[in-house]
C-alpha cells in the first residue's frame, strides 16, 4: 500500500500562531538496531508558551516504536524505551507499567507521529476502526500519559481518519505515499517540496 521507504524530508507549518517542523525520515542499516529513524526539530507556541524541542524516533521494520528522545532547547529532556509490544522503561532501565499496551507514541506539536499507526497497522477501508492506546507526550510538561485514539482508514493508502477516544476531537488526515500527513484540519500545514 505504501512505497518502500528512502530517505524523506518534509515540513509543516502550524495553521494558528508561528512555527516550523523540519522532519527526516529514513531507513537505517540494519547493524544501528533500528531499521527506521526519524529526526526532527521544532519551534512553535502553543497557550502562549514558545517551544523549541528535537525529536529523535527509533522504529523496527514494521513501525514499531522502540525508543524516542525528546528534548528541549532549555533542557528538559525525555528518553524512553520500549520492546515493540507495548511495555516501556526509562533509559537507566526501570519499568513503567503505567504505559502498558502502548505500542505508539504520540508528540504534541507534530502532525509526523500520526504516520506510526497508519503505518504500523496497513489498515484498509475493510479494517473497521483500530482502538489504540497511545503513549502521549505534551511539549509542556514533558509528562507522558495514556491517551485513546481511533484510527479509521477512508481510503487506502490515502486518507484516514483520527479521532480521540473522548470524542472531543476528529480529523480526517491525507497522507503521501510514505504515510507522511499532507494535510492536519485545524492543526499543520504541509509545505511544498519546492520550499525545503
Amino acid at each position: 500500500m505504501f512505497r518502500a521507504l528512502s530517505s524523506t524530508t518534509v515540513r509543516w507549518r502550524p495553521l494558528e500562531g508561528e512555527g516550523l517542523e523540519h522532519l527526516t525520515v529514513r531507513p537505517l542499516n540494519a547493524s544501528v538496531g533500528a531499521a527506521i529513524r526519524a529526526e526532527s526539530v521544532l519551534i512553535g507556541e502553543r497557550g502562549g508558551l514558545a517551544y523549541g524541542v528535537r525529536y529523535r524516533i527509533d522504529c523496527d521494520a514494521g513501525w514499531r516504536v522502540f525508543s524516542f528522545l525528546t528534548e528541549t532547547t532549555a533542557g528538559q529532556r525525555l528518553h524512553l524505551l520500549s520492546d515493540g509490544h507495548g511495555h516501556w522503561r526509562k533509559s537507566d532501565g526501570t519499568a513503567l507499567p503505567e504505559f502498558d499496551g502502548c505500542i505508539d507514541v504520540d508528540l504534541a506539536g507534530t502532525p509526523f507521529t500520526n504516520t506510526l499507526p497508519i503505518r504500523r497497522l496497513s489498515l484498509t477501508r475493510q479494517s473497521g476502526t483500530a482502538r489504540l492506546k497511545m503513549l502521549y507526550v505534551p511539549f509542556d510538561s514533558f509528562e507522558p500519559t495514556v491517551d485513546g485514539q481511533h484510527y479509521t482508514c477512508l481510503k487506502d493508502g490515502k486518507l484516514y481518519r483520527y479521532e480521540a477516544e473522548d470524542r472531543s476531537f476528529t480529523a480526517d488526515l491525507p497522507v503521501d505515499a510514505d504515510g507522511l500527513v499532507i494535510d492536519y484540519p485545524t492543526l499543520f500545514q504541509r509545505l511544498s517540496p519546492e520550499t525545503i
